[in-house]
Order: structure tokens, then sequence, then C-alpha cells
């Protein structure tokens, strides 16, 4: 049976149809206390793969619950769906006395999951915190399905590390050159932009990346295309969490359109990951 969280239902109804499973039923409620409930009244199976996104505490909350409600209604097996991983960006700890985050959050899923399967999480590292078996999915190359006709396309990524993510959706695509911009980060909101060598100008470019936070980084590369000439500029991202005035400032900055999966429900998730995660699930 496929368990959604709140924030994964439509992916995890896509995903049920993708296996031929049945889709649990799930209450989601909220005390006058602020401590929330999710409950699976009528779950009757052996096995249960929950889908659950993480994109708040609340969220990281919820799928602990589904964990034990499963658990408790009888099943013997439970697969752990993490579309979107929050808190996989705390994978260190960045000053004295600071949380590993991503641990301390993979070892609380870890305690009543027999397995997780995560969908690009930023640094595949982050797996080795779980304490059960993990498996990672690369759902770039779906990115690659709500892109128009591009003319002369090139795929560009905002910093070195994310390179993969531009040459998998240009592989997936059929055509194109990539490249990646030099980033310095000065703060969480912070990035200087500095443009890379490749010829933009009168070309369509696709800046594409794991995850859209605070759109900060994105905005500031659309603005340096816009300003150096490129026709016609696309974001497109794995995740597209778009915290805060994320949406203003890619529109302020020149964006024409932005595409992401349904790892965060968004607007712009105009493509779905259940494909791959069910090949992943089936193998």
């Amino acid at each position: 049976m496929l368990v959604p969280g709140a924030s994964s239902q439509a992916l995890a109804a896509a995903l049920a149809a993708e296996l031929g499973e049945s889709l649990a039923a799930v209450e989601y409620d909220r005390f006058p206390d602020g401590e929330t409930l999710a409950a699976v009244p009528d779950f009757d199976a052996d096995a249960a793969t929950i889908v659950a996104s993480t994109a708040s505490n609340d969220a990281y909350v919820e799928l602990l619950q589904l964990q034990d409600a499963v658990r408790e209604a009888g099943a013997s097996e439970v697969t752990t769906v993490i579309p979107y991983m929050g808190y996989a960006r705390q994978d260190k700890a960045f000053e004295a006395g600071h949380p590993i985050s991503a641990r301390a959050v993979a070892r609380a899923v870890s305690t009543t999951a027999d397995r997780v399967v995560l969908v690009n999480p930023h640094e595949d590292a982050v797996s080795e915190f779980f304490d059960v078996p993990v498996d990672i999915v690369d759902a770039a190359g779906r990115l690659a399905e709500p892109l128009p006709a591009l003319d002369d396309p090139l795929f560009l990524s905002p910093d070195s590390g994310a390179i993969g993510i531009a040459e998998t959706v240009r592989d997936a695509y059929g055509e194109g050159e990539t490249d990646y911009f030099e980033k310095v980060r000065h703060s969480g909101t912070d990035v200087e932009i500095t443009p890379s060598d490749a010829d933009f100008e009168g070309r369509d470019v696709v800046i594409t990346d794991d995850i859209i936070a605070t759109g900060s980084t994105m905005s500031e590369a659309v603005a340096v295309l816009a300003d150096g000439g490129a026709k016609r500029v696309f974001c497109a991202t794995v995740h597209p969490l778009l915290a805060r005035n994320a949406r203003t400032k890619l529109a302020r900055a020149g964006i024409e359109r932005v595409v992401g999966t349904d790892t965060i429900e968004r607007d712009v998730s105009e493509v779905s990951v259940a494909p791959v995660l069910a090949d992943e699930l089936e193998r």
C-alpha cells in the first residue's frame, strides 16, 4: 500500500498508478496546541511504501507518525520514499556546537523504516547517515520533458558541483552544450556569480540545479545572462522549494519560465518523478 504524506499526495497517487498498487486513506489533523496527527485508519497490508517530502519540521513529524502508524496497523515492511529531504544541506557541523542536522533526522527516520529512497539529495553522502539501506534516484533527466523547442541551447549549472545535473538534462533533451558559473557565496542570501566563458549571446539558456530555495543564486545568474544577450533563459530544478520571495526575484531578473518536478508540489511542478521512483521500487 502507498501511504502519502500531506505534502506529497499527488506524487503518491501518481506512483501508486505507476506501480498498480492501492493508495491508503490518510487523515491529517492538528490539535489546538499545535501538535500534528497523521493516521491510517483503514490500513491493511503487510508492506507499506510511505511517500513524504520533508520541506518543513511538521512534515518530518508527520513522516515519523506515518511510519509508526503503519507499524501499529501491522506492516512488517516499511519503505520510506523521501522525494525532497529537508535538512540535507545541513550535512556537517558548520560551527562549534552545531548539530549535523541531516544526521539527526536520518537517524530518526531509520528507527521505523526498513529501506529509504531519496531523490537527488543535495549531497549523496547524506545516505550514510541512515541506519538502513538507502537508494538514490536521479530524476534530473525528467526536467527535459517540459522544455519547449530551444534555439542552440546551452545548459548551465550555477557552479561546478552541479554540472552533472546540467549534463543529465542536456542528454535527456538530446542536444546542446553544457557549462557552469563560478559562484562565491557570502551568506545564505548573498551570492556572487561570475559569468562563464560560454558564448550565450542569442542562444536559449537553461540554468539547472537540484534545488531552487530562495532564488538568490538563480536570479543573479538569470540577470547576468539577460544582460549578456541571451535569447531566452529558463530555470529547471528537481526540487522547486521556491521559499520566501524566490518567484519575485526570478521574475524581476527576466526568467522566461521555471520548470520543476513534483518532489515538492508547486505550480511549476510540470513533470513527475513517479516513473523513475517506480523503476527503483520495482527492482
